[in-house]
């Protein structure tokens, strides 16, 4: 009897002890937890009539030589965090023109989901939603460069930055949302603003510009919506701002605004998603403010305060010919006002694309596009790019 007794005794306090380090620990995740492990890579080959690529093409996930480049290879990792968080992270590594390798932290952030009055908030390191594409990883571009008039904008990496971004869901029967984003304002991926690389376009020295109150930091408002026109077809419209300091000054701004439209039509017979027709075009307009400056290139001269005042767009069609088989075409231009520095980076030029991409599977591509550029004061130029791409793992889905 003893013995039974010391037994149930210790069995009692095993139990008591394990309900106790159980009561101690974090709760744990909610059903249905999951994480998504993915990479993308993508290989690009051609050749430009002109020798320096890189001046063509001016997005840092572009093709960038003659021959072969490796321009964006990413590890994407996203997940439920718990019943009120999602998380997501983006890192990616690339092969410069001289085939040194790059990593770089493009995305973290993480995602509200329990917020009441159909409200988000998304904070951490990420793309600004402004427009169609910028938001976009070079995956689900539709051609294999990214648009003229965003590079002019928003510099090789897009428009991004550490911030916070609040959204509302209207609720409506369909589409529409609101959203404001507020962002540091200085770095290389804030080109049009307090970026060190300014430079190319005011043509001044920079100026060290602390954060002195709420007006320092970059702005970037923005509202869409989408409706069903008919039963096949569906328009999306949005309209997008991004307002910020420059480094041209100690009070100088500027302002970015831009306009977008996408369309699509998809057969009620669809097979696989085909076949289909989408539209997609964006407009955008800049609004530097320059200060008086030093000029960077001769200390000697000042450039005077001016407003330099820059606009372009693009507009795409694809043709979802068949089941895995999509022709596209695209055609943009940039150009700038006449300014007291004459900027390579500012003067006109206009590009027109055509493509055609071939999908084995859902989780590869390839595709063949040849690129008619011109130039102000340069003239014309023809290249000719082929991109593979492949994808392992589940990738999360893109936004529509």
């Amino acid at each position: 009897m003893a013995r039974l007794f010391r037994a149930a005794t210790l069995a009692a306090v095993a139990l008591w002890a394990a309900g106790s380090a159980a009561a101690q620990q974090p709760a744990a995740r909610t059903a249905g937890s999951y994480m998504n492990l993915s990479f993308v890579g993508l290989t690009d080959f051609g050749w430009s009539t002109e020798p320096d690529v890189g001046a063509l093409q001016l997005g840092d996930h572009d093709p960038h030589v003659r021959g072969f480049s490796i321009p964006n290879a990413e590890l994407a990792l996203d997940g439920t965090v718990d019943p009120h968080f999602k998380g997501f992270s983006n890192i990616v590594y690339k092969l410069d023109p001289k085939g040194e390798t790059g990593v770089e932290l493009e995305e973290a952030y993480f995602l509200t989901t329990s917020l009441p009055a159909n409200l988000q908030l998304k904070g951490g390191q990420f793309f600004a939603e402004f427009g169609r594409q910028n938001a976009q990883h070079p995956h689900a571009w539709a051609f294999a460069d990214e648009p003229l008039v965003l590079a002019r904008m928003f510099g090789p990496d897009g428009l991004r930055s550490q911030g916070v971004r609040l959204s509302w869901l209207a609720p409506t029967s369909w589409y529409a949302e609101a959203m404001v984003g507020v962002f540091n304002s200085a770095g290389g991926t804030t080109y049009s603003f307090r970026s060190d690389e300014s430079s190319d376009i005011h043509g001044g020295v920079p100026i060290e510009r602390a954060v002195r109150t709420p007006g320092d930091f970059l702005i970037v408002p923005r509202v869409a919506t989408s409706f069903d026109l008919t039963a096949t077809q569906t328009l999306l419209v949005g309209f997008s701002g991004a307002f910020g300091p420059n480094n041209s000054g100690p009070d100088a701004g500027t302002q970015v605004y831009g306009a977008d439209l996408y369309w699509k039509w998809k057969s009620v017979r669809a097979h696989q998603g085909f076949p289909f027709v989408s539209f997609q075009a964006e407009a955008l307009a800049r609004r530097y403010g320059a200060a008086q400056r030093e000029a960077s290139v001769d200390p000697t001269i000042t450039l005077p305060a001016e407003t330099l005042r820059d606009r372009g767009a693009y507009a795409q069609v694809l043709w979802g010919m068949k089941p895995l088989l999509v022709a596209g075409l695209r055609g943009e231009f940039a150009n700038g006002d006449d300014a007291s520095f004459d900027s390579e980076l500012r003067a006109a030029r206009y590009r027109v694309s055509p493509n055609v991409t071939w999908y084995p599977s859902e989780f590869s591509k390839v595709r063949v596009q040849y690129n008619y550029d011109h130039r102000q004061g340069l003239g014309a130029d023809h290249s000719v790019w082929m991109q593979v791409e492949f994808l392992l793992g589940a990738h999360a889905a893109h936004k529509f």
